[in-house]
């Protein structure tokens, strides 16, 4: 009777042991992990939401609040492009109309100038070139207005403008390579000419100076783009005065002359300046993004 009464005892103390130490268990537990169940915890998620929802129109309603919307000191777009437009912008569209403008008015020829001599004309952009035929031989040059400005134009404008007259007129003077090929050959003889300077002629006690000078000549593969490094190459800057005369008369007799070399500055210059009109015209349709 005594043992029952025991046990019965011990298993009452056990228990109300156990509720005790799991009631101050939960009791704590909200002290130790406090982000898992403070109610700001609970009302934070859904104000984020609701400012997805402000920014968005949902599904079922068409209104899209503008108290969010972003209000960033950025230049105005006039157009569908996209793109930056500046005050600076608009100063610049401004300019390049009138440069435009100015150009046109001085502009000498509406069409490109013809060559004498039968030249026939290919343009590929800002690269010329002219071809010619004589009795079994193919005659072809070509030559690039890109950079056939004299640099020391600018300086002659200054000079000009300083002294009260008239700027002088721009020329361009490229450099041009002469091909010539004969039927039976599988290379040509290449002639790279350019305009010297100071225009003075390679021969002495000449009547007339020649307006263009040979730099190199060379033997090259018909049909390659490109210069060929390991073909040699004749440089005129140390050589016989009789032998550059009778190069010069080769030319010459092909119609490369001082009619011709004239009448390619003409040509370049003309050709120069109407793609400088559409390099404006192209500037100005960017920087406006038309």
């Amino acid at each position: 009777m005594l043992k029952s009464l025991a046990s019965v005892v011990t298993t009452a103390a056990r228990f109300s042991a156990r509720t005790t130490t799991g009631s101050w268990a939960r009791a704590v537990e909200p002290l130790g992990r406090p982000a898992l169940c403070i109610p700001n915890s609970a009302t934070t998620r859904p104000f984020t939401r609701s400012i997805w929802m402000m920014r968005n129109s949902g599904s079922t309603s068409g209104y899209r609040p503008t108290l969010l919307s972003s209000s960033r000191n950025t230049p105005s777009v006039s157009c569908g492009c996209g793109g930056l437009h500046t005050e600076g912008d608009k100063a610049f569209a401004e300019f390049l109309s009138d440069e435009i403008k100015e150009e046109k008015k001085i502009k000498k020829h509406q069409s490109l100038p013809k060559m004498s001599g039968g030249w026939d004309i290919e343009l590929n952009g800002t690269e010329a070139k002219l071809i010619r035929n004589l009795a079994g031989e193919k005659v072809s040059i070509t030559f690039n207005i890109n950079n056939s400005i004299p640099p020391n134009f600018e300086e002659e404008a200054d000079q000009g403008q300083k002294s009260g007259e008239n700027e002088p007129e721009i020329l361009s003077t490229p450099n041009f390579v002469v091909e010539v090929t004969k039927q039976a050959s599988n290379t040509s003889l290449v002639f790279d000419c350019h305009y010297p300077e100071d225009e003075s002629g390679h021969g002495e006690g000449e009547e007339e100076s020649d307006i263009f000078a040979i730099r190199e000549v060379s033997f090259q593969p018909i049909g390659e783009a490109d210069w060929k490094e390991t073909s040699y190459t004749l440089n005129t800057d140390s050589l016989d005065w009789a032998l550059y005369d009778h190069l010069m008369d080769f030319l010459a007799d092909r119609g490369v002359d001082n009619t011709f070399a004239d009448e390619l500055i003409e040509l370049s210059t003309a050709l120069e300046h109407q793609e400088y009109i559409s390099f404006l015209e192209n500037l100005s349709g960017f920087v406006k993004c038309h």
